[in-house]
């Protein structure tokens, strides 16, 4: 059914008072028989038909053909999508989109800011370009707040309140943490501290989750640690507050490796693996830095 509102008729009285206004009302019923309704003309909800959902299916395929091409923007709209016409609960591939095109976004943002940021220390106040580097660095800083306000109020209202114990909880969690900690790298210093807080209180929730339902080896878990511990040394500007806990997550993992073991299959194994040596890289650049 369509409704022609670009068409306006003035408020008529309820009797036929000439020819002219007679032929509208013939006109409105015509209409209204092949399923146009014009404004002020009201059909029985009966005859309404119901909105046509979009299939889930093409939905994902849609945002993951987005993903292949570089427009991370139209990834998220197809999954915000899935989300209003179905439900929170993002299947694991829809969540791995949604995850990788707020990450691809946030890193392009961030990126640049730091070289604005950079340009701005290192340009001498004399040559007048400051307040151009200034204005440039505001607008990419307002992009990427943006942004991850809009993922954080995702997670906030739709995400975390459907997320299933374990894993899904870790993850959102972890978004969250994430999230809240790049802003916590801009702005006013009552903003950053702000941030700080709503990052290490997102962190907390989703490492003692992790720790009480996730295996060691765990990819999620490994990687909330890799990032939980960035936020003690970036944030905190706490370089043993980080080590302690990469190094935790690191000997708990690897005392509990087993090929054997049924929890962690060949792939689950390859990514722990991996972010393993991440672990190990910041651990030794912490403690170099700690010596000196």
């Amino acid at each position: 059914m369509f409704i022609l509102d670009h068409i306006l008729f003035e408020d008529r009285p309820s009797f036929v008072t000439s020819t002219s206004e007679a032929l509208e009302m013939k006109f409105r019923a015509t209409l209204a028989e092949a399923g146009i309704v014009l404004p002020g003309t009201h059909l029985p909800t009966i005859l309404r038909p119901a909105r046509i959902r979009p299939d889930r299916e093409e939905l994902c395929y849609i945002a993951d053909l987005a993903g292949e091409a570089g427009r991370h923007e139209d990834v998220v709209k197809q999954l915000k999508l899935i989300i209003e016409h179905y439900n929170p609960r993002l299947t694991i591939d829809e969540r791995s989109l949604l995850s990788v095109a707020y990450k691809n976004i946030t890193n392009t943002l961030r990126s640049s800011w730091r070289i604005i940021d950079t340009l701005h220390k290192l340009q001498p106040a004399r040559q007048g370009r400051v307040q151009l580097i200034q204005h440039q660095r505001q607008r990419i800083e307002n992009e990427l707040t943006g942004v991850c306000t809009d993922i954080i109020n995702l997670l906030d209202r739709e995400l975390l309140p459907a997320a299933s114990e374990g894993e899904e909880t870790v993850f959102y969690s972890k978004m969250k943490g994430d999230y809240c900690r790049y802003l916590a790298e801009l702005g006013q210093k009552r903003d950053r501290d702000r941030h700080a807080d709503l990052s290490l209180k997102a962190y907390r929730l989703a490492y003692q989750h992790a720790l009480e339902t996730l295996h060691p080896l765990h990819p999620t878990k490994l990687g909330l640690a890799l990032n939980f511990s960035v936020f003690y040394h970036d944030i905190k500007k706490s370089p043993l507050g980080a080590c302690h806990l990469a190094k935790s997550a690191f000997d708990d993992a690897i005392l509990s490796v087993s090929l054997s073991d049924a929890a962690v299959d060949h792939y689950t194994l390859k990514d722990s693996m991996a972010i393993l040596q991440l672990l190990k890289d910041d651990l030794i650049l912490w403690y170099r830095e700690i010596k000196t």
